[in-house]
């Protein structure tokens, strides 16, 4: 990967000029240094601190508001935040499809207008189930146009070597405000609701500002083709044809993630404690935060099928330690799944805009739809095996069943990928087309 640009960074290929600015111009700077994003990159990465502070400040406890102030079934929560979830991934496609077509600042000042308007929204929304309801679904339909115009904007003209540090910088800033942003609203969610959502779509106002003055970037893809020729690269990488393998191990990757964390808190709140759990999911983000940014350029030096065998391995073993029970058995299921999460999230991004001809606003996009299957097929799947296993009277063969899953899938699925691009040899991707290829250095 090293040394090797795309986009608007890239000499040649002698592009026509359309009139748009390059995702390279002035204003957007590159990355110096080792880690250290400049500019505009900076302070996109601090809102990104501060958009999932203020997001998970309240979107844990919708189901708590929607059930206990207005009185909402539990059916029927479960099936508002199902779809809302399920907008929220898969309309990243829709998002990066506006980001080609207006630009990435564009989309991310219409996310983030969508977002605030929704936050708004939940003031009179909490005397109102309709009105909350569709106050959600603004918000989960402004985080799906914002995160793949988001991503695109760190990594367009940069070089391919600094895509790691980059995407893996976003993810700790991420993490960090989703380890926060719960604790932070604890005291005011049941107290003061009404002033907890003032003070989020306050921050939700002032961060948009301040996207306002960010410099337009237009994201461009490789080569030197007109933008009618772009679309149908793009269309031809999302098709059936195209190199799918990155799809298919993101949305095996959050299948298997998604048990973890839909259902850890149902096994290890009644064996340990509440404060337990708690301490758990600190400490999995704080190790996510951290670690991340460390490993990065290791993961980007393994190859890809290398890289899936930690990952995947890395889950397996972390949920049959969580099967084995006990608070040390959870703690380190935890890390290793943690670990898992890393080296997987990360490696899919990296090698879904490596193998990709179309611009990195629609690859991120397709990455959320896959991650959106992924999570949604989790849900669906985890509440049957969950309650067959308590039946059983074994809840800990929940967690071995994950384990075989998380060993066995990915050895059956990733081959139909392969099989997908060799039918149709004519879309094999840019650089290379095996899944085990060795590190890409120069």
């Amino acid at each position: 990967m090293a040394g090797r640009e795309r986009g608007p960074a890239r000499a040649a290929g002698g592009r026509k000029s359309s009139g748009r600015p390059s995702g390279g111009g002035a204003g957007h700077e590159r990355v110096t240094g080792r880690g250290r994003p400049s500019g505009p990159r900076s302070f996109l990465l601090v809102c990104s601190f501060l958009i999932t502070l203020g997001s998970f400040a309240v979107l844990p406890y919708m189901s708590v508001l929607l059930h206990q102030r207005l009185g909402l079934g539990l059916g029927t929560v479960g099936f508002v935040l199902a779809v809302a979830s399920l907008v929220q991934f898969s309309g990243g496609v829709a998002g990066g499809a506006l980001a080609r077509r207006i630009g990435l600042r564009a989309t991310m000042l219409v996310a983030l207008a969508v977002r605030t308007a929704g936050f708004a929204a939940f003031v009179p929304g909490l005397s109102s189930p309709t009105a909350a309801i569709g106050a959600l679904f603004l918000v989960s339909c402004g985080a799906a146009l914002y995160l793949p115009a988001n991503k695109a904007y760190l990594v367009e003209g940069a070089a391919e070597s600094e895509r790691p540090r980059l995407l893996s910088a976003s993810g700790s800033a991420f993490n960090a405000g989703i380890a926060l942003g719960p604790p932070a609203a604890a005291p005011f969610v049941m107290t003061s609701p009404g002033a907890l959502f003032a003070g989020v779509t306050a921050l939700f106002a002032v961060v948009g500002l301040g996207h306002a003055l960010l410099p337009a970037v237009y994201s461009s893809g490789p080569g030197g083709s007109e933008p009618r020729a772009e679309e149908e690269r793009a269309a031809r990488a999302g098709s059936p044809g195209g190199d799918g393998l990155p799809f298919v191990v993101t949305v095996l990757s959050v299948y298997v993630f998604m048990f973890f964390q839909h259902y850890l808190a149902l096994y290890a709140v009644p064996r340990t404690s509440a404060s337990f759990y708690a301490a758990v999911l600190m400490g999995y983000a704080c190790l996510l935060v951290v670690a991340q940014p460390l490993l990065s350029e290791w993961i980007a030096g393994l190859s890809y099928r290398r890289a899936m065998r930690v990952g995947f391995g890395a889950m397996a073993a972390g949920t049959a330690v969580i099967g084995a029970g006990g608070r040390t058995g959870i703690g380190v299921g935890a890390a290793l799944i943690c670990l898992g999460e890393i080296v997987l999230f990360l490696k899919n991004d990296l090698e879904a805009l490596d193998r990709s001809s179309a611009v990195p606003a629609v690859v991120f996009g397709r990455q959320r739809l896959a991650a959106g299957i992924g999570a949604f097929a989790s849900g669906v799947a985890g509440g049957q095996l969950y309650g067959v296993a308590e039946d059983l009277g074994t809840a800990r063969g929940f967690w071995f069943a994950v384990s075989l899953q998380a060993l066995v899938l990915p050895v059956l699925l990733v081959p139909l990928a392969g099989a997908a691009r060799r039918r149709y040899p004519g879309f094999r991707p840019r650089k290379h087309a095996t899944a085990d290829d060795g590190p890409r250095r120069a």
